[in-house]
């Protein structure tokens, strides 16, 4: 058996295997967050190509919460159709289509170290790096209106018709931000303790399993240890991951990194697999892998093992939107192929 063309399920969603497009930024949309001809042509490549589960880019919840100004939104009525016209395209080829609803906080507007249309909001008045623009500190009322948006914005999402929901709290974003306590000196109910810190992301999820059916996947991406002393580390990023299955949350995507410029001390092929492999243990929850996984012996080996539940590709799905296809006819799995296409399958 090859396991990583098994299907796996999450609530009522059945994956047709284990392979994930994993959210990427554009950087493509008007400034207004409607989807373009682009994001239809990139989504649709790889739904035809065989990805099991398609996550889209980093959507943001309201306009100040984008990382760029042509990020895609969620935080309007009239970004939902161009949205659903994917959505509909990649789930008549197959795939599952998820959405990563986000918030840029002191990251907002990265491209200008945070110079935008709106002023970026963080848990502390703290800027992302030297020479960024210096954040407002969120009030308790501020959250709120944060944890609004995103319940908000999966009721589009909901409309839009997308499988799952995944909710960005890695890569130093706004819900990191509070996580980690190198960037949220709080001395409320929101810092301090891990708990406290953890507060807003589950505040989030509760608001979001309110609105979000209960049939659907809610899905959370963590960094699951900031690389640095004093930050974030994976003994709390798996006790983050039980609280967020408590909360409703079926499946945690593992990344690492991003709430300061340290590098990982170690990259290589399948480098972050060990922190999917450790919160899946500890926490006893499914995760998702990513990290330079390139290869489908690699991709074979992390599910054949239980590394992780599913394996997301990044870079390598750019370079090659066929990649499914041709990993199941190196690992000698037998998977369909789109009709337009049969006249291209080897051996026919």
């Amino acid at each position: 058996m090859i396991h990583l063309f098994t299907p796996f399920t999450l609530r009522s969603l059945r994956l047709r295997n284990r392979i994930v497009m994993p959210p990427m930024a554009m950087w493509s949309a008007g400034e207004d967050g409607v989807a373009t001809e682009w994001h239809f042509a990139h989504y649709a490549a790889r739904a035809v190509g065989g990805v099991g589960l398609i996550i889209q880019e980093v959507t943001a919840v309201e306009p100040r919460g984008r990382i760029s100004t042509r990020d895609l939104g969620l935080w309007d009525d009239r970004q939902i159709e161009p949205l659903s016209r994917i959505v509909r395209f990649c789930r008549e080829q197959g795939a599952a289509m998820a959405v990563q609803l986000g918030h840029a906080g002191r990251k907002a507007f990265s491209f200008d170290r945070g110079v935008g249309p709106q002023m970026p909001v963080a848990p502390s008045a703290m800027p992302a790096e030297e020479g960024w623009v210096i954040p407002e500190a969120l009030s308790e009322e501020g959250i709120g209106e944060v944890v609004a948006a995103f319940r908000a914005a999966a009721q589009r999402a909901d409309r839009a018709g997308y499988d799952a929901l995944e909710i960005h709290a890695a890569h130093g974003y706004l819900l990191h931000q509070f996580l980690s306590p190198l960037s949220n000196h709080r001395q409320d109910a929101y810092g301090g303790s891990l708990a406290n810190r953890a507060r807003m992301l589950l505040e989030v999820a509760d608001a979001i399993r309110e609105v979000w059916p209960a049939q659907k996947p809610l899905l959370v991406r963590l960094s699951v240890t900031d690389w640095a002393q004093g930050g974030l580390t994976t003994d709390d990023s798996v006790q983050i991951a039980r609280w967020l299955a408590e909360h409703g949350v079926d499946l945690v995507d593992c990344s690492s990194g991003g709430i300061l410029p340290t590098p990982p001390p170690d990259v290589g092929p399948g480098y972050q697999v060990p922190l999917a492999e450790a919160v899946r243990c500890g926490a006893g929850v499914p995760t998702s892998a990513v990290g330079l996984i390139t290869t489908p012996e690699l991709a074979e080996e992390i599910v054949r093992n239980g590394r992780a539940d599913l394996v997301a590709l990044g870079r390598e799905l750019l370079r090659n939107p066929y990649w499914p296809l041709q990993a199941a006819r190196v690992l000698g799995a037998e998977v369909d192929w789109p009709e337009q296409y049969e006249r291209a399958r080897p051996g026919v």
